[in-house]
């Protein structure tokens, strides 16, 4: 290649332009990869619901006749099994979220609310679909505006405004009582707290891979 002559210049500039683009597939494949997750987020949310009803009726420590199974969540306070697929939950909503957008979130929410009410026992179908409804929402409220400063908080705060929600709507509306409700805060909590370690690595790897949240 001649340097010293106007068309060499012209290839090496656009030698140097080719080169600058090199990176736009792997930024892509990187989008493409992040929409991945949050249909494997989205499907992991879905599946809480079911398994939760399950472990409820299968999973405990102690299984109340025609009743609950139990698990111990503190010294002397025991829960249904299920508050841990209620606390993933929670979770994943929010990671659905960050990376598929609100307006994902928000379908999901509507449609998790509508099998929550389909498995559920005839008794609890009203208990069980608005607890579900309102939880999520209510997460959805504080994870929204903090999600894009500080993602471990965002998770924690609205996880925990959440859980709260879902245990007092369920337990006033299925038994007319909070009786129970420090077992399924304490045992929904529990599953939230597991949670952040993996979340505090998911902000590290976002960072490092420029990726945003939806």
């Amino acid at each position: 290649m001649r340097w010293n002559s106007p068309s060499g210049w012209r290839k090496a500039a656009a030698g140097i332009n080719w080169l600058g683009k090199c990176p736009a597939p792997q930024r892509s494949e990187t989008r493409l990869n992040s929409r991945t997750e949050g249909y494997l987020y989205l499907l992991g949310f879905g599946l809480c619901i079911p398994l939760a009803n399950w472990m409820i009726g299968n999973v405990g420590t102690f299984c109340v006749p025609e009743g609950p199974c139990l698990i111990p969540v503190a010294p002397g306070i025991m829960a249904p099994s299920g508050v841990l697929m209620i606390g993933l939950a929670l979770v994943l909503r929010d990671l659905v979220q960050r990376r598929l957008g609100l307006r994902w979130v928000t379908g999901a929410i509507v449609v998790g609310a509508g099998l929550s009410a389909l498995v559920a026992p005839p008794a609890l179908v009203v208990a069980s679909a608005a607890a579900f409804l309102l939880s999520e929402f209510a997460d959805l409220s504080v994870y929204t505006p903090l999600q894009k400063r500080r993602l471990v908080l965002a998770v924690l705060a609205s996880s925990m405004v959440g859980l709260v929600v879902d245990s007092v709507v369920f337990l006033y509306l299925a038994f007319d009582s909070l009786d129970f409700l420090a077992g399924q805060v304490l045992g929904k909590g529990w599953m939230v707290l597991a949670a952040l370690p993996f979340i505090a690595w998911l902000r590290r790897r976002d960072e490092r891979l420029g990726l945003h949240p939806a």
